[in-house]
């Protein structure tokens, strides 16, 4: 069978600049002119469609599946049900418990129940909706703290975890109490290309499936369980991807195309509709958060209790990780003495979440930072002032009982966010798209009120709690042809927009000295790169791809060394040339190479790190990244309209290997910082989503968004290549607070709970509104 027409290997040649220079992404032109292939865009000769049928109550008992209508319609192959699954019949991230086709009960809304195949999409939609399901419709588990002692939905339990943290004394009293209840609501990831892939079945028994996703390795082994096939059996690649956020780190159609195919002989391509993504992808945590903040009159923190509750809906996912991240950070990036931590992930009937970026730490930073100015008016001291006086520096303790040996520039953050510039005033002749409601031309300019809002926020890099962490580089460097030097680097780092496309080519350019790099297709041919999560892929892959960079410099170095009859330690690797220290003599690249490739595979592993104990204590994170906001908005009160019209901050990202990727990072970060402060949430009403579409589901445009003014602390982190950190969370995760902060500022209205809603506004008491 023909390879299928596939998109985005970024085989091309291209000149790529060094370390530290800003590059532009060689996806970027072709995706702005809508010439880049997306895994939508697959296509192979022979090809048939598939669909799910997906259940549309929350909770229910299956009395019964009829397939028959829909296996006799002229154009459809296959229709296939947990029957069909002949290994296993769970999957998960983590843990297991995920059903690849509900059986015996379902227990989210739009959990798949079945699929079909068809020569045409309409075929299959049509045969998906001619299966009968027999339903009984149970009473749904939708309340998170309820679910904690309710009855079990799932043989698992409905507690996914509980994150207890005991640090210090946990009866020490602050000479001032502030105390607070917080909540978030479900935020979607919204990337723009939905769920999608194209399966083919190998001539081995095994298949082929090339998919957009965020972790090669880890989907392959979870579908090769319930194929039942050995690994090697089962070959991912990379497709174009259009975002991810978190939202594909758990599988969608992987499974389920690959069944089809081998079911039906060939080649299955599954493209989910933008409805169906809502129900496809696992999503930001909901969660209720209770605070109580104790301090010293001069404003140091002396004790932070807090209870928190994550609803997780029907499947584990990633909740056990999230809980923990919300845990660990659920103080702020401040020295807390004490402090009395409950995390609680659970499971509801509501739909799964799992990843998203800042993974647990947004919702934590938008509670605590609020208790903050809280805690800050009750002291009548600067909100800025108090955490400056809290700010954790390097050596300092966290609340895991972890000490940081790493950068920590809090109060530098700080600093450097309020030294930059304000926006102007709003003038008395604004015109009406600069004031709050835009384009809906509702606000007056004498109604509008400003405000400014601070936030400060954190959290670790790469994976914790003992995990393996690790990326896998293989580097060959040849000569072409026409006799060039060039370097190929294979690694499976999923690029989801994050930028590895170029910082590949940069350290592979730094490190040997080429100036033609080429980027191989990312695929399980290679070792596993780990997940493109977790702000880690330029840690971990641009650690990997350096080390084995290194390893090709040795065996060039010791050729070079042999031909002068020198040391290997007597050369250095630089400009293409292996020149001797003493600058004398010198072996060209290209005569190195005559002797053939040079080929290394290397790991890169970041330091160990430790499990929780049962007090919630231990070594269990690698790396920080620390960032501060300041927000301006415009609100009309009245109205309940909000314009934020400015976001300042400064991040801590180690070492900017693109300043151009940096840049977009923090401003498209911030975008969904201010999304969920105020637009941004699944409407879930017992269990149902009411809003699966982008015209219900609220995105910021380019018009919503502020302007962005950014500054960068770069002090090089330990053992990360070139001192770089990850940078891809932290601009989300206190943007959102200081938007809160800054409306809250406006209005004088306690506001928490996020989005804020123009109800919450417009229809709460405010007596200062006349102010």
């Amino acid at each position: 069978m023909p390879a299928p027409s596939l998109p985005t290997t970024f085989t091309r040649k291209r000149r790529a600049p060094g370390v530290g220079e800003s590059v532009l992404r060689p996806d970027g032109i072709p995706k702005v002119k809508g010439q880049f292939a997306f895994s939508s865009d697959a296509w192979v000769e022979g090809m048939v469609w598939g669909r799910t049928v997906r259940s549309p109550y929350p909770a229910a008992r299956i009395r019964g599946i009829d397939v028959s209508a829909a296996v006799a319609m002229p154009g459809v192959h296959a229709v296939i049900t947990a029957e069909d699954v002949w290994g296993s019949p769970t999957y998960g991230l983590e843990h297991h418990d995920q059903p690849v086709f509900a059986s015996d009960v379902v227990r989210y809304h739009g959990e798949p129940v079945a699929a079909v195949a068809a020569d045409h999409p309409e075929t299959a939609q049509r045969a998906c909706a001619a299966v009968v399901v027999d339903y009984e419709v149970l009473e749904p588990l939708v309340d998170a703290e309820a679910a904690i002692t309710a009855a079990p939905i799932h043989p698992a339990g409905n507690i996914f975890r509980h994150v207890r943290i005991r640090h210090g004394d946990p009866d020490a009293v602050g000479e001032v109490v502030v105390e607070g209840t917080y909540e978030v609501g479900m935020q979607d990831q919204a990337f723009l290309g939905p769920e999608s892939g194209l399966a083919v079945p190998s001539e081995d028994g095994g298949v082929e499936l090339y998919v957009a996703t965020q972790w090669l390795h880890v989907d392959r082994d979870q579908i090769a369980a319930c194929l039942n096939l050995p690994r090697d059996k089962v070959r991912l690649t990379l497709a174009g991807t259009g975002g991810a956020f978190g939202g594909r780190e758990d599988l969608s159609m992987q499974i389920h195309a690959c069944l089809l195919a081998l079911k039906t002989g060939k080649p299955v391509k599954m493209v989910y509709s933008r409805e169906e993504s809502f129900f496809g992808h696992v999503h930001r945590h909901p969660a209720k958060l209770w605070y109580r903040h104790h301090a010293t009159r001069d404003g140091k923190l002396v004790k932070v209790e807090t209870r928190l509750v994550f609803d997780g809906g029907a499947y584990t996912s990633s909740s056990t990780a999230v809980i923990s991240n919300a845990s660990c950070f659920a103080a702020g990036p401040y020295l807390v003495p004490n402090a009395v931590v409950d995390g609680y992930a659970v499971r509801t009937n509501n739909p799964p979440c799992g990843a998203m970026r800042g993974f647990g730490a947004v919702q934590t930073s938008f509670a605590s930072e609020a208790q903050m100015d809280k805690l800050a008016q009750e002291l009548h001291i600067d909100p800025v002032e108090l955490r400056l006086r809290n700010a954790l520096k390097t050596h300092d303790e966290l609340l895991t009982g972890q000490v940081i040996i790493g950068a920590a520039p809090v109060a530098e953050c700080i600093r450097a966010c309020l030294a930059l510039p304000m926006p102007e005033p709003l003038s008395e002749d604004a015109p009406a798209m600069m004031l709050p409601g835009g384009a809906g031309l509702t606000a007056l300019r004498d109604d509008v009120r400003r405000g400014v809002g601070f936030a400060v926020g954190f959290k670790n890099l790469a994976f914790s709690e003992g995990f393996d962490d690790y990326s896998t580089a293989r580097i060959r460097l040849e000569l072409t042809p026409v006799g060039d030097p060039t370097a190929t680097v294979h690694v499976a780092t999923a690029e989801v927009g994050q930028g590895f496309v170029t910082v590949a080519q940069q350290i592979a350019r730094a490190e040997l000295g080429v100036h033609e790099v080429v980027l191989a297709a990312a695929d399980t041919q290679v070792g596993s790169a780990g997940s493109s999560s977790a702000s880690r892929q330029t840690m971990m892959s641009g650690g990997a791809v350096q080390a084995a960079c290194a390893a090709v410099r040795e065996v060039l170095l010791e050729r070079a060394a042999l031909e002068l009859h020198l040391a290997p330690a007597d050369l250095v690797l630089e400009e293409g040339e292996l020149v001797t220290k003493d600058g004398r003599h010198n072996v060209s690249l290209v005569e190195a190479l005559k002797a053939g490739p040079v080929e290394a595979t290397r790991e890169f592993h970041h330091a160990p790190t430790d499990p929780l104990d049962e007090n919630g204590q231990g070594n269990a994170h690698w790396s920080f990244a620390f960032a501060a906001h300041r927000a301006v908005v415009d609100v009309d009160p009245e109205l309940g309209l909000v314009r934020v019209v400015q976001i300042a901050t400064a991040q801590d990202i180690g070492k900017a290997l693109n300043p151009l990727a940096v840049t977009g990072q923090v401003e498209g970060g911030i975008a969904q910082g201010v999304g969920l402060a105020v637009m941004e949430e699944i409407i879930v009403d017992k269990g149902r989503i009411r809003n699966p579409s982008f015209t219900d589901y609220l995105l910021p445009t380019a018009l919503d968004m502020p302007t962005v003014v950014q500054t960068w602390i770069e002090q090089p982190e330990r053992g990360a290549p070139y001192g770089a950190k990850g940078v891809g969370e932290p601009p989300t995760i206190s943007s959102t607070g200081a938007v809160v902060a800054a409306i809250r500022d406006a209005t004088r209205l306690d506001l928490n709970r996020i989005p804020v809603r123009p109800d919450d506004v417009a229809l709460a008491a405010a007596p200062e509104r006349s102010r």
